[in-house]
């Protein structure tokens, strides 16, 4: 039986399968060892992580970037834009800063995680877990706003990423936000494992709105651990301590299905692996990242 190609999926890496969450923590690799083990891991992609984890000055970065042959297929950027116009300006100071380096570094993707309702470390619930109809009407519009201004001024796309304990999270909520937003202005990270956390199916998604995924960030769940983690309502930050994410292909979803529906989509896509777990000693990362590597590539990527 031949492989699939899988010509159209340009495979990453990121800060935060590194374990890196955070700009600057003492439990995180320094910034020189993540680029260097990512290039040896053979990933030839990488995201920014979070702002200021990487050297924000563009020559700089790009220099180290370029002794490793490493270059950047997005910037990532955290919102809040549900609690309406009020933080508007704040968000797009946080946004510019970002969108500004991402696009000297030749991207074209701003990856935006929308605004956690329990923190992501502690677990604590800073908010209610559902919107308002009022405030689903401001995130809407807001990321609407969001990605007409990042386009009209940096020339970049921005792709929303579906993530554990926020209000866009699994089918649901996902359909409604799509549903209720322009195709033109906002597209989608489908993140596989935070899909799968909050109860998603990868594949039907990619089949009923493929027209809105814009990047991909690959992971996996492991499903004994997650169904503990439904049972008791365990918070993110604590989920990922317990190990809910697993390495592929050791978790669900099965990764060939869903990069081949990926494939047939018809348009280049970046898969990014993203191997959540925060913290860890600086020694995990590496192996599980060249395994993956390695894993992808017998899938066809």
């Amino acid at each position: 039986m031949s492989m699939p190609v899988l010509d159209r999926l340009r495979v990453g890496s990121a800060p935060d399968s590194w374990g890196v969450w955070f700009p600057d923590d003492p439990q995180q690799v320094p910034w020189q060892r993540f680029l260097d083990e990512v290039a040896e891991a053979g990933y030839p992609w990488i995201e920014l992580g979070p702002y200021g984890y990487l050297p924000t000055d563009p020559a700089r970065l790009g220099d180290e970037l370029a002794r490793r042959d490493l270059r950047v297929s997005a910037g990532t950027v955290f919102t809040a834009l549900h609690r309406g116009p009020a933080v508007w300006d704040a968000t797009w100071e946080h946004v510019s800063q970002v969108a500004t380096l991402t696009r000297a570094m030749g991207a074209k993707h701003l990856v935006v995680i929308p605004e956690f309702w329990r923190d992501p470390v502690t677990g604590e619930q800073t908010e209610p877990a559902e919107l308002t109809t009022a405030q689903f009407a401001d995130l809407a519009s807001g990321m609407e706003r969001l990605g007409r201004a990042v386009r009209d001024t940096f020339g970049l796309r921005i792709v929303v990423h579906p993530h554990a304990d926020t209000h866009i999270d699994g089918e649901e909520n996902v359909s409604r936000f799509l549903d209720a937003t322009d195709a033109g202005l906002v597209g989608v990270c489908l993140d596989t494992g935070h899909y799968a956390y909050c109860g998603g199916d990868s594949v039907k998604l990619i089949e009923t709105y493929g027209e809105r995924i814009g990047y991909l960030h690959l992971k996996q769940v492991d499903p004994a651990i997650l169904a503990e983690v439904v049972r008791d309502a365990t918070p993110f930050g604590p989920a990922v301590r317990r190990g809910v994410f697993q390495e592929p292909p050791r978790g669900i979803p099965e990764m060939p299905p869903v990069l081949q529906a990926a494939q047939a989509l018809g348009v280049d896509l970046f898969a990014i692996v993203e191997q959540d777990m925060y913290p860890c000693p600086p020694d995990q990362p590496f192996p599980v990242a060249r395994r993956t590597r390695r894993f992808l590539a017998s899938c066809g990527a």
